[in-house]
């Protein structure tokens, strides 16, 4: 869709490759580079950001997986990220694993328990689906707090070891961000591809209309399922990397209202779409940043509002923000990137 006039495919190959031309390879391998060298040019309080940013990233794909591709929806994203961070946490305090191996078991836990809370959607969807993967978020934090105190730490916030990888302890927001943007490249990789396999293609099926997939033969229920499953693994590994990230975790790191912005960074990025995921949480979270510096300035000028003005100003920009993008772009930012894809594909003969 983003290839310049007169380039066409002569393959089935290169029709369907994600990176098509030599042009945009290059793009590809730049882009990378620049990555990389990114930590070089920001200091370590804005390195924390971005470090936020790509974990943040990472849960969110998964939500798009259940919520833009499936089409189920979920109000529990934070809580199986919690799954994950707490996995994570015991698998390497008490059992002493590498974080190579914690990670990925991390969100294999994530995944079981989406599994669970994902079973109601065989028979209900919409509305009543979001009511039933809320009780996830109500339920899992009490699970942490009450079950096993002991192990779990109760309400008490438990230090995490820092991860090490060949021996290499990685300490700081500089190290970390080598830690987490591997693990963010390699997810996005694995949700594009996801969605152009069968699998993914079932997805899709059963958001567009569930009858007549189930008429075709497609198993709605397995692939449902599965869609929880995946969902919730990407959270619990976000969960993970946030923990060893933070250095510590409590059960208050995971509320009802980060997943609530989760869903609205899909809303404004766009459902059903993997660049959409990211664009939407990079604009939110940018958004969240410089509410936070505009909060403390607004108090200085009128005092009398200085409290409301830090504690509500957020979620009131974030409330009209999603308001504006359902009214005015209800396909989110990746359809207006995909109409500059449009542009450059039939340029110079845009007509």
């Amino acid at each position: 869709m983003d290839r310049p006039c007169g380039v066409f495919d002569e393959t089935y190959t290169q029709d369907v490759a994600v990176v098509r031309t030599g042009a945009h390879w290059g793009i590809v391998v730049a882009a990378l580079i620049l990555l990389f060298l990114l930590p070089q040019f920001f200091p370590g309080s804005l390195l924390a950001n971005i470090n936020a940013v790509f974990i943040t990233i990472i849960s969110v794909l998964g939500l798009q997986i259940i919520v833009g591709y499936t089409g189920q929806i979920s109000l529990g994203q934070a809580a199986f990220m919690s799954v994950g961070a707490y996995t994570s946490f015991m698998l390497s305090v008490y059992w002493h694993l590498p974080f190579l191996i914690a990670l990925p078991l991390s969100g294999v836990s994530a995944g079981l328990v989406g599994i669970v809370f994902g079973l109601p959607s065989l028979r209900i969807k919409g509305f009543y689906l979001a009511m039933a993967t809320l009780a996830a978020q109500f339920i899992i934090p009490w699970l942490i707090v009450n079950l096993y105190p002991e192990v779990t730490g109760g309400t008490r916030t438990m230090v995490v070891p820092p991860p090490t990888i060949a021996g290499i302890k990685f300490t700081n927001q500089l190290s970390m961000f080598y830690v987490i943007t591997p693990v963010l490249i390699l997810s996005l990789y694995l949700v594009k591809n996801l969605i152009r396999t069968r699998v993914g293609r079932a997805f899709i099926a059963i958001r567009d209309n569930d009858l007549a997939a189930e008429v075709m033969g497609v198993g709605v229920f397995k692939y449902k399922l599965m869609a929880f499953f995946i969902s919730s693994f990407y959270a619990g590994i976000a969960g993970s990397l946030w923990a060893h990230w933070m250095r510590c975790v409590a059960v208050d790191h995971f509320s009802l209202l980060d997943s609530i912005w989760f869903l609205g960074m899909i809303v404004v990025g766009g459902l059903g779409s993997v660049s959409g995921a990211v664009m939407g949480t990079i604009f939110i979270r940018v958004l969240d940043i410089l509410v936070k510096e505009i909060g403390p300035w607004l108090g200085e000028i009128f005092p009398s509002i200085a409290g409301a003005a830090t504690a509500s100003l957020g979620p009131t920009i974030f409330g009209l923000v999603m308001m504006l993008f359902l009214v005015l772009e209800p396909r989110g930012l990746a359809h207006r990137w995909e109409r500059v894809k449009a542009f450059y594909r039939l340029w110079p003969f845009p007509y």
